[in-house]
């Protein structure tokens, strides 16, 4: 005789909605300060590693900024030395075998300064007077000193300084004082201007010059360095000047100046520009140019291999954290942690490594160029492209490191993660 079986109807309604109940239950969502404090979890609770970690990629970054900066500034260094020679100076004048020689409009230096690339201006004039020392010497013997008129802009155009008193100016432009070049002074025996004494005098024509000034040796220039320059107006008045520059003297920025030499003669003399001759640029602009590739070649070396030594470091830090946490893992996908929160764990707690320790590299890096610049006697240059390329290069390195760990780590399934190794 079989029993009879009783189903009580609420347990099968209980049943159903346990299971009901626990296929709805999914794992919940975590904002983004829950996922940088999990991110975080790590490197407070093992600081030392987290330390030792950031150090390495500290190190890569801070190599990175030093192999950049320190040549930096060692390129500013020699670019300014390579300047100094005239990279930049253009030098116009009438050509020279051309019988009688072409006159230059007098406005030649404000034309020439009209061409977008010429930062700077100065002419000057022969005058095609004799000086003198004195009127007791001989008439015809001038010493081999050429007398100039000279613009204000003219010494620094070609880079020159004055070595004692004062250079032309607008106050003494129409007045008699001349400033001497370098052979020149030596040549009239007269040193330098002294203060509080009375003025030495020379004889430029039938007129008295009265010297206010004496330059350095000008080695962009040399031809000044044997002149008697004198001020443009004064020139006019006393010595029948007529006003027609003989040299115009010209600064463009580098990066132009073959185009800037191209269209100087038709700027000068549109009439017929084959007669005005135009200096090419130094050789040394050519060695600049050569140095500045070698040097950015160097940069891009060494910054590839300093993060990609960083890079290593990270992953394989992160690769050691997930064998070290794999119960800290199993546990957490046994609570109901999915693939993507474990991923998301890991690969911000590789970010943040990073970041700290692309952020100390930064820091120490800026400092220590600095300090060897100043050292070295440099002007000290750190490019901002390369300071926040060294913080963003940290986080892409970051990313790039946490990925295979942290798949691997999400990959893992609570049975294998909680089961002894």
């Amino acid at each position: 005789m079989k029993r009879a079986t009783i189903t009580d109807p609420r347990a099968s309604t209980d049943t159903h909605t346990s299971t009901d109940a626990y296929a709805s239950v999914r794992p919940g969502r975590l904002n983004p300060a829950d996922v940088l404090r999990l991110g975080l979890l790590g490197i407070r609770t093992r600081r030392l590693r987290a330390t030792l970690s950031a150090l390495g990629i500290s190190l890569g970054i801070a190599t990175l900024v030093l192999v950049t900066g320190i040549p930096a500034s060692s390129q500013r260094a020699l670019d300014d030395r390579l300047s100094a020679l005239g990279t930049n100076l253009l030098r116009a004048h009438p050509q020279p075998d051309q019988k009688p020689p072409v006159a230059l409009p007098e406005a030649a230096a404000e034309m020439a300064a009209r061409i977008a690339p010429v930062t700077a201006t100065g002419q000057v004039a022969n005058t095609h007077q004799l000086v003198h020392r004195s009127d007791r010497t001989d008439p015809a013997d001038g010493l081999g000193l050429t007398v100039l008129a000279a613009d204000h802009d003219l010494l620094k155009v070609v880079n020159g300084r004055v070595r004692a008193g004062k250079f032309l100016d607008a106050a003494t432009d129409g007045l008699p004082t001349a400033v001497l070049g370098h052979e020149a002074a030596a040549r009239l025996g007269i040193t330098r201007p002294l203060p509080g004494r009375q003025a030495q005098q020379i004889l430029v024509g039938t007129t008295w010059f009265t010297v206010i000034g004496v330059l350095d040796p000008l080695p962009l220039a040399p031809d000044l360095d044997r002149s008697v320059l004198v001020g443009w107006k004064a020139a006019k008045q006393n010595l029948g000047f007529d006003g027609h520059p003989t040299v115009v003297y010209v600064k463009a920025r580098e990066d132009a100046i073959e185009a800037v030499s191209s269209v100087l003669p038709a700027t000068l003399y549109p009439q017929l520009p084959g007669l005005v001759q135009v200096s090419r640029p130094s050789d040394a602009l050519a060695a600049k140019r050569a140095a500045s590739s070698a040097f950015s070649s160097l940069f891009l070396g060494l910054a590839g291999v300093a993060l990609l030594v960083g890079g290593i470091g990270v992953a394989n830090t992160m690769y050691i954290s997930v064998l070290e946490r794999r119960r800290e893992i199993g546990l957490r996908r046994a609570l109901g942690a999915n693939r993507g929160q474990i991923r998301g764990q890991f690969l911000t707690e590789s970010v943040v490594l990073s970041l700290l320790g692309g952020l100390a590299g930064t820091l120490i890096g800026t400092l220590s160029t600095i300090a060897y610049a100043v050292y070295q006697g440099w002007h000290p240059v750190v490019p901002l492209t390369v300071l926040t390329a060294g913080v963003a290069g940290a986080v892409v390195i970051g990313m790039l490191a946490g990925v295979y760990p942290s798949v691997r780590a999400s990959r893992l399934t609570p049975t294998q993660a909680l089961a002894t190794t």
